[in-house]
């Protein structure tokens, strides 16, 4: 119910195997049911920004071609964009702290900072202006495996 209530749905979490962890996967797979959050039925999150706020344990630099992680951090967004697109909600700007364990505590300090302030001042982030609305994906039915437990 908070969820259909919101405006913005924050996925605050660390990057963990290029990813969300697995208890965010577990709940992402209970909560954003087909005919609930996507598909034909109800799209109780359509219209919605979902942000993503993450932390790496590696440095910027690891997220470079030439890096250990052989891609630019954004590499890593599809999955997050896709699930925000079937849902029907517009994908913002990821915010990320880099190198998570080895900062010092006024990096974090600041970060945290700069959080609450995109908190209290959204949805009045200049780059929103620009970001056009999501336009959702069209599912077909026929994309769906049919219940064979209720027949």
């Amino acid at each position: 119910a908070a969820l259909a209530q919101a405006q913005l749905v924050v996925w605050q979490h660390p990057l963990h195997w290029y990813g969300m962890p697995p208890l965010l996967k577990l709940w992402l797979d209970e909560v954003f049911a087909y005919g609930w959050a996507y598909g034909q039925g109800t799209q109780a999150l359509r219209g919605k920004d979902l942000w993503l706020v993450t932390s790496t344990g590696g440095a910027a630099e690891a997220y470079h071609p030439a890096g250990h992680n052989r891609h630019f951090i954004d590499a890593f967004w599809p999955p997050y964009e896709q699930t925000a697109a079937l849902a029907g909600m517009r994908f913002l700007p990821p915010m990320v702290l880099h190198g998570a364990h080895e900062v010092g505590d006024a990096e974090v300090a600041e970060h945290a900072a700069m959080f609450a302030q995109r908190l209290a001042s959204y949805p009045d982030w200049p780059e929103l202006a620009d970001l056009p609305e999501c336009p959702g994906c069209v599912v077909p039915e026929s994309a769906r495996p049919h219940d064979t437990l209720t027949r």
